[in-house]
């Protein structure tokens, strides 16, 4: 009889921990689609603002016509009000712009004579290769030197990433940027520069791959260096905290070698800070691409952006707004579920990053 009442017990606290599992699962994927749906009210306003600022700016496409012309009549510049549907009243130009972007049409460029859905997603590949790679580079980095210079936080590694972070939240991008031009392609012709790929040769397979990661070197260093100089820091500034925990202290007393202690048991709570970091610098990677890929000639939404400024193309310009917009929203839900991830006392119904 005490073996069958082990056995059931067994098998009741077996089914309970598989409920609780679902449990918890069922609540961070609710949690999730509530974030995905306060992101979605965030995108749209955030659609709606950008497009008010951009049609009560002086001028519009027929004046922008006009100029390259040369100047124009006024029935004809009316015409071309009309043919755009600049002379409906605001509220119905958002409405149908709205209505488009439902349906990914994100309107037409007069400038480059094409879809702007299609100009974009020519150009969104280019962009994100670089925003993730210097975002992997400068996380990567900056955790080793942040939980080095913890390890010994009056050795030289420690100054180092003191001196590296004031250097790196000084210096403006574009400098950055151009000193590494003067550098590593003129000085010193390691690296590449100008487009993403060599133009001149065609190449195919591993020979593209290595020709474009060549070409990428220089501009993802340049973006990540002042993401590299905020992640080592504040990576550095966690592990001190989390070194001085009780739980750390315990696991010295057992004799757990000092890499065991850091990497084992402290690493994963001093990451927390990081994660959370992630999703909110998204927003300065995105819009320090558009300098990054002036400075390099990179063929990706940061100059089509410039360009399209340059001729003020507003329905380019919108579309390129929404999709920044839309990377920086997803890289915060991203972020949030990670989190949550890596740290299961965060409650599910808990706040989000975005």
């Amino acid at each position: 009889m005490p073996a069958a009442c082990q056995q059931a017990f067994l098998i009741l606290s077996q089914k309970l921990i598989a409920y609780k599992k679902i449990i918890i699962l069922m609540q961070f994927f609710i949690a999730t689609v509530k974030r995905a749906g306060f992101g979605l009210v965030l995108l749209v306003a955030v659609l709606a603002l950008n497009f008010v600022l951009m049609h009560i700016a002086p001028g519009d496409v027929a004046d922008t016509i006009a100029q390259d012309a040369g100047g124009l009549d006024a029935e004809v510049m009316e015409q071309i009000r009309i043919d755009y549907g600049l002379d409906l009243p605001l509220w119905q130009q958002m409405a149908k712009y709205f209505w488009g972007v439902a349906q990914l049409d994100l309107g037409y460029s007069f400038y480059y004579n094409e879809p702007v859905t299609k100009l974009i997603l020519e150009k969104l590949p280019a962009t994100l290769l670089l925003v993730n790679s210097a975002q992997v580079l400068s996380i990567f980095l900056g955790v080793i030197l942040g939980v080095m210079a913890a390890r010994k936080p009056t050795g030289m590694t420690s100054h180092f990433v003191t001196v590296l972070s004031l250097v790196g939240y000084a210096a403006p991008v574009f400098w950055t940027g151009i000193m590494l031009i003067i550098l590593f392609a003129v000085m010193v012709p390691i690296f590449p520069i100008g487009s993403m790929v060599d133009v001149s040769v065609e190449r195919e397979g591993i020979a593209y791959a290595m020709d474009v990661l060549r070409h990428l070197v220089l501009p993802a260093v340049t973006l990540g260096s002042i993401f590299l100089a905020l992640y080592s820091r504040l990576s550095r500034a966690s592990m001190l905290d989390v070194l001085g925990s009780d739980y750390v202290r315990t696991a010295q007393a057992k004799g757990l070698s000092e890499f065991q202690v850091v990497y084992k048991h402290a690493l994963r709570n001093a990451l927390l800070p990081v994660v959370t970091t992630v999703g909110l610098v998204m927003s300065g990677i995105v819009s320090g691409a558009v300098l990054v890929e002036t400075v390099f000639s990179w063929p990706g939404l940061g100059t089509l952006a410039v360009q399209s400024i340059i001729a003020r193309d507003t329905p380019t310009i919108l579309g390129i707004l929404f999709f920044s917009s839309l990377v920086v929203v997803v890289a915060n839900l991203l972020t949030d579920m990670v989190y949550r991830i890596i740290d299961p006392r965060i409650k599910t119904s808990g706040g989000s990053n975005l």
